[in-house]
């Protein structure tokens, strides 16, 4: 199995700015976690790689209706499991054999590890929302090794 690199975006607000595409670009698949405004946006990402996207508490749109609130996601031999607001996930993804948590939201760039679960949030790529950093991230997938980073934009 050869290595994989996921990109993952989330909270763009309607807004799918350069830096964020060229920071996904050469990824294997792209997660978007919810909010992202408009539909222009998923298919922006489409055009860099396939994409998997949930819908966010701001997605309310006739466009979004077909979105899931939640998204199983196969990676190579992993499962990353995806929602918009992490206080929403109603199961226990290590019990589930899930690799990852995929979430957003909350607008602020968090990686953790919970019972050998991954949980990332990627921060927000859309519109700057107090002093937090606009971001995406990036997992590197080799094996069973999952190695995740924010990406901080330049903007």
């Amino acid at each position: 199995m050869k290595d994989l690199t996921v990109g993952v975006i989330s909270d763009t607000h309607g807004l799918m700015r350069p830096e964020a595409v060229e920071a996904l670009r050469g990824s294997d698949l792209i997660i978007h976690a919810g909010d992202v405004g408009k539909p222009d946006v998923i298919a922006q990402l489409r055009a860099v790689a396939p994409t998997f996207v949930v819908r966010g508490n701001i997605d309310k749109e006739h466009w979004a209706a077909g979105l899931p609130v939640t998204e199983l996601v196969e990676v190579g031999d992993h499962l990353f499991y995806v929602i918009h607001e992490i206080s929403q996930l109603d199961l226990d993804p290590a019990d589930a054999g899930f690799a990852a948590v995929v979430f957003g939201h909350s607008h602020v760039p968090s990686i953790e590890m919970r019972d050998g679960v991954l949980f990332l949030n990627p921060g927000s790529a859309g519109p700057r929302r107090f002093r937090l950093p606009i971001a995406v991230a990036r997992v590197s997938v080799a094996g069973r090794q999952l190695t995740p980073q924010i990406v901080e934009l330049p903007v």
